[in-house]
């Protein structure tokens, strides 16, 4: 009995003890378009991501991830590509997760109305990919 808890005790110090893996995931998306005056709109928009591989050489750890974001209109057509971009931190401690930042203008040919921006998002490290979506409205004044 005493061999049994002893092995079982074992198993879960080691277990415990292991590197956890996180799911290369995006979160918190955040998007806004302002009217800027003379026909234009700015649009700001970020996601944070997590769980990408991480490279260690001379005691720094980087990571690089690509992102590319489309853009969803109200009538559902899409503008491909408003927003490109590799985004490469390099930390003394290992990174846990890092912000993907995009933005760009629109001109008054974009009418009022809820858009879509789709995030797609490349760890460039392992070759892992994700999508995120975050709404915005659109107002001109």
């Amino acid at each position: 009995m005493k061999k049994i808890i002893f092995v079982v005790s074992a198993l879960l110090i080691i277990t415990s003890c292991g590197k956890k893996e996180t799911k290369f995931e995006a979160f918190s998306a955040e998007a806004f378009a302002f009217d800027i005056g003379d026909g234009t709109a700015e649009v700001n928009a970020t996601v944070r991501v997590k769980g990408f591989t991480q490279t260690e050489k001379d005691d720094n750890y980087r990571t690089a991830v690509a992102y590319e974001v489309d853009l969803l209109k109200p009538d559902n057509s899409i503008r491909k590509s408003v927003y490109k971009f590799v985004q490469n931190d390099e930390e003394k401690e290992p990174i846990s997760d890092v912000a993907l930042e995009a933005q760009f203008t629109l001109d008054s040919t974009y009418k009022t109305g809820t858009y879509t921006l789709v995030f797609n998002i490349a760890d460039k490290n392992s070759e892992n990919k994700i999508e995120s979506k975050v709404n915005f409205d659109l107002k001109w004044e």
